[in-house]
């Protein structure tokens, strides 16, 4: 094999919740790993919700995304493995000698002995306003996240949208802006129950059934002063004055890479199918987080934990058949023991420096 093919025990496609877990945990294996992402950053969808806050993260108290994105990293980053991001998978394959050759956007051809698909949903792509000319806006008050609540304090704030994301943009937004009207198709709310009832129980304004029609600039052009909303029903139109105009029409998805290859993975309903070892129909390919469908499928971020362990363990053993079904947990893992005595030795420097 030439020296320029460094083969990897496993590649990782994806770098989310459930990516940088696997990617810890093949550490704890003791695998030479490798992450492939898409994005020019590590963290999947939470990227989307830095401010937002999650409590369903066993042993964590209520903590905003930014904040679980840097504890994600810091702890996939303890075995060191090789990041490369700004990558898009665009070929998968499989050579003669079991080696899987993942050819990248970037030119370059990824080796590896085995795969864990991390990938979510696919390569998501926000899915823009369809309203000509809404792209010059973009640069000023037309948004597609919330990075910065307080950018929009004090201000006039339309939300376009009927997810999750949007209904919890409007719940935060409501006790800092000036006003914060909510524009969705359907009398529905994909949301969660009790963050939809908030939202309809306090000052946002709900439109239903109605669509944002119109942007209309400034005397400049270069920012949205006024909106036209319409009612789908009676095409009755009205106008209202604003600062910021938020758009949350969910994210075009991806996935040719998986569809289209030559080794013909198995889909449930569109989703990825695997079985309860997070085992995919191609030997070698183990999958983890919302790419995946199976009995008993936890989709929380703790249950993207759990599936990347599981395809891990998987994956170390389609390698390496005599090694054991699972990783011995931290508190008597060797490949801690060294990390462990440095952390306790910081432990005693700082309680002398403190005496």
């Amino acid at each position: 094999m030439a020296n320029h093919e460094e083969v990897f025990d496993v590649t990782i496609i994806g770098g989310g919740p459930a990516g940088l877990y696997s990617a810890f945990y093949s550490g704890m294996r003791d695998m030479k790993t490798k992450i492939v992402e898409y994005q020019p950053q590590l963290g999947g969808k939470i990227l989307l919700y830095p401010e937002k806050i999650i409590w369903d993260i066993g042993g964590l108290p209520p903590t905003p995304g930014q904040q679980v994105l840097e504890n994600l990293n810091q702890q996939a980053q303890t075995f060191e493995p090789t990041v490369c991001l700004n990558e898009q998978i665009q070929t998968l394959t499989r050579r003669a000698d079991g080696v899987f050759l993942l050819k990248g956007s970037s030119g370059e051809t990824h080796y590896s002995k085995s795969i864990v698909l991390a990938v979510g949903h696919g390569i998501f792509k926000t899915a823009k306003l369809e309203i000509e000319g809404a792209d010059r806006y973009e640069v000023t008050n037309l948004h597609y996240t919330v990075q910065q609540l307080d950018t929009f304090k004090g201000k006039h704030v339309v939300i376009s949208g009927g997810g999750n994301s949007a209904v919890d943009w409007a719940n935060a937004l409501e006790p800092l802006a000036a006003s914060v009207k909510v524009v969705h198709r359907r009398d529905e709310f994909g949301g969660h129950e009790s963050n939809v009832n908030q939202m309809r129980s306090s000052s946002v304004e709900v439109f239903t059934p109605y669509c944002l029609e119109e942007l209309h600039g400034d005397a400049a052009g270069t920012a949205i002063e006024r909106v036209t909303l319409k009612h789908l029903e009676t095409e009755e139109c009205t106008e209202y004055p604003v600062d910021a105009v938020i758009v949350n029409h969910g994210y075009k998805m991806d996935l040719d890479f998986l569809l289209e290859s030559p080794l013909q993975f198995e889909t449930n309903e569109g989703i990825l199918a695997v079985n309860e070892k997070m085992e995919t129909s191609v030997p070698g390919v183990f999958a983890a987080g919302d790419l995946v469908s199976n009995d008993g499928k936890l989709r929380l971020i703790a249950g993207a934990y759990v599936d990347g362990a599981k395809a891990i363990n998987q994956a170390k053993v389609f390698i390496e058949p005599d090694a054991t079904a699972q990783a011995y947990v931290s508190s008597h893992n060797e490949r801690f023991k060294e990390k462990n005595e440095e952390i306790l030795k910081k432990d005693q420097l700082v309680t002398a420096g403190t005496e």
